[in-house]
């Protein structure tokens, strides 16, 4: 066996290569649907618990620290160690934090399971995708990733209605519960028809050093972006950003020199690989800016629901579910460049559309066109980009790319979320006023169209045509 490869690729179309696509996209929707769906049950949770702001806010923010900070550690130990075994740990223990969650009594209880949901995260969401990359033959693997995006990007994208519809039917509880069973199938399911595959050039003792100089570095930053929105003077925010900035040049360091390091700071000299990261900070800074504001618009102005609001964003859904595989196909037919340039532009025309959001007209005029363009822009992108990202660094290293990819777009949405709302000049009690905030909202949307463009430009001008064909 070759360092990275199985002894036999899969073909997607054969029984194995199925199982497969279903193991890592319920693994990836497992993840991406808590990571949507809480949102929605917070107010439930707030009245059952007794739980003040800073509870509900920590409920979402622990899950996104570890998430962040480990996701570099998940990735390495993957390639190191066995990319399936690693991912069935995350799943396992996805799983079990989930039930502790579930169980929660008290916020500190469900703020600490949460923090614990979010390690199972790290070492299972990079895992899904280097399982793709270094099991599937080369040439279905653009189909097979546009498969994973659609259907694993679904439960991201419909989280805010299903959790509604959870904690409508019967209790916030359940938004947890869930994951057990289908955590508990893909336990059965992985070890008989996934693959086992791992880097077999790395040699010596574990990267220890970087790994936490990584997390510190992820951590410290992340800490300091969510609690600055809160109160951007508390000392713990300048000591948290200080710390992650040190821990970051330290990380730096410690790669550049160690024998064996766990990120190989080589795969940036790769332009495809920087080019489609920095293209992936662009587009995911704009799409999470985007879901905040339109989420709040549609309840806070226009008066919709939690689910009524989730539910307004269904078509788009639809689209990404029918188009992603195609986008995907596409890229290896013609390569990634096309994709991953004209994919922002239009969803950067679909969030000016919705700039107009404020209740004057009706949704199929108001919303809908904007929200298919959307998800027009989106299937033509993810796929593609999510390809360039992996086919641009060795099979050997799909599990790391995988992470540094994940990593990056994790940062721009927490940038986003904790940047922009003080950039267009609205403070918490801003809410409450709906014309104040209409007019933050409008200046929000601008800016998420001009990074969703930005993210295309990127891409027209550091990705080649050829970069998904085999070497």
């Amino acid at each position: 066996m070759t360092a990275g490869q199985i002894e036999q690729p899969v073909a997607l179309r054969t029984t194995r290569g199925r199982w497969l696509i279903a193991v890592t996209v319920l693994a990836s929707g497992m993840a991406f649907l808590d990571g949507t769906a809480v949102n929605v049950a917070l107010p439930s949770i707030g009245r059952e618990l007794d739980a003040g702001l800073a509870d509900l806010q920590w409920t979402l923010s622990g899950y996104t620290l570890t998430l962040a900070g480990l996701i570099l550690l998940g990735g390495s130990l993957g390639d190191r160690y066995g990319r399936r075994k690693v991912f069935l740990i995350g799943v396992a223990w996805f799983a079990a934090a989930s039930l502790l969650c579930g169980l929660a009594q008290v916020p500190w209880q469900l703020v600490a399971a949460r923090a614990l949901q979010g390690i199972g995260g790290a070492l299972l969401t990079p895992g899904s995708l280097s399982l793709i990359q270094s099991s599937v033959r080369h040439g279905d693997r653009g189909r097979a990733i546009g498969i994973w995006s659609s259907l694993a990007g679904i439960a991201g994208l419909v989280g805010p209605f299903l959790g509604g519809a959870l904690v409508d039917v019967a209790s916030w509880r359940l938004v947890f519960f869930i994951n057990v069973p289908i955590a508990a199938v893909i336990l059965v399911v992985a070890p008989r028809h996934v693959p086992e595959s791992r880097d077999g050039a790395h040699h010596g003792r574990f990267d220890y050093a970087g790994a936490v100089f990584g997390a510190l570095g992820l951590g410290g930053i992340t800490y300091a972006l969510i609690t600055a929105g809160e109160d951007p003077g508390r000392p713990d925010v300048w000591i948290a950003a200080a710390l992650g900035v040190l821990a970051g040049v330290a990380f730096v360091v410690r790669e550049r020199r160690a024998a064996d390091p766990m990120l190989p700071l080589q795969l940036f000299a790769e332009r495809q690989f920087t080019g489609a990261n920095l293209s992936t900070f662009a587009v995911y800074a704009a799409l999470a800016g985007f879901s905040l504001f339109l989420v709040l618009q549609l309840q806070e102005v226009l008066g919709y629901g939690a689910t009524a609001a989730g539910a307004a964003m269904l078509p788009s859904i639809l689209l990404i579910t029918l188009l992603s595989p195609r986008a995907g196909a596409l890229a290896e037919r013609i390569g990634p460049r096309i994709p991953m340039t004209v994919g922002p532009l239009i969803a950067s025309a679909g969030t000016l559309y919705l700039v107009g959001v404020d209740g004057s007209a009706p949704y199929w005029l108001e919303v809908l066109p904007g929200s298919l363009l959307q998800g027009l822009g989106m299937a033509t992108t993810v796929a593609p980009l999510t390809a360039t990202v992996l086919g641009a660094a060795p099979d050997s290293k799909a599990g790391i790319a995988s992470g540094v990819n994940n990593a990056v777009a994790r940062a721009a949405q927490l940038l986003a979320v904790a940047a922009l709302p003080v950039a267009v000049g609205l403070s918490g009690t801003d809410y409450d006023h709906p014309e104040v905030f209409t007019a933050g909202y409008r200046t929000a949307l601008v800016v998420c169209s001009v990074l969703f463009a930005v993210g295309g430009i990127i891409a027209w001008v550091t990705i080649r045509r050829d970069v998904l064909e085999p070497d």
